[in-house]
């Protein structure tokens, strides 16, 4: 199953940890990441879920593979810049937002408008999303969404 996590191209440490652990969280579940495929929180993302030794997909704006972060397994460029955040929150089952600016709000907004689940974790306070305070607290609502069972985070 994908998730899609979405989030700025720079980002605190703090968030940036969060994302690394919301990374291995999915991972541990046997959920693909989807994201961006860049930097910040795309970059931490997949990182965690490569140390749990799990899968990501990065969906890149422009055209050349070799743009994906290190932890990316499967690049998709896209060639369509901004656009791509359409993909990005239309893959996932859901979307957990870490942070971000206005890429980050117009990809939440895609996802509320086609009945995706939203969590976000500091981020914009949007009707309809799921407020997290963190990695854990969003993986928690993520397994109560989807119907998953709970697996402690460690």
């Amino acid at each position: 199953m994908l998730i899609s996590v979405i989030g700025g191209n720079r980002a605190s440490r703090e968030m940036l940890r969060e994302a690394e652990e919301l990374g291995r969280g999915l991972a541990r579940r046997g959920l693909t990441v989807v994201c961006g495929g860049l930097g910040g929180v795309m970059e931490a993302v997949c990182r965690g879920a490569k140390t749990a030794g799990g899968c990501t997909v990065g969906i890149l704006p422009g055209s050349r593979a070799e743009a994906a972060n290190a932890h990316v397994d499967i690049p998709i460029p896209t060639g369509i810049g901004l656009a791509r955040n359409a993909i990005v929150a239309l893959a996932g089952e859901a979307v957990i937002a870490i942070d971000g600016s206005h890429g980050t709000l117009t990809e939440i907004a895609y996802a509320l408008n086609f009945g995706k689940p939203v969590i976000g974790i500091q981020t914009w306070d949007i009707r309809g999303m799921r407020p997290a305070s963190n990695a854990e607290s969003a993986l928690r609502i993520l397994d109560e969404l989807l119907s998953l069972p709970p697996r402690p985070i460690i």
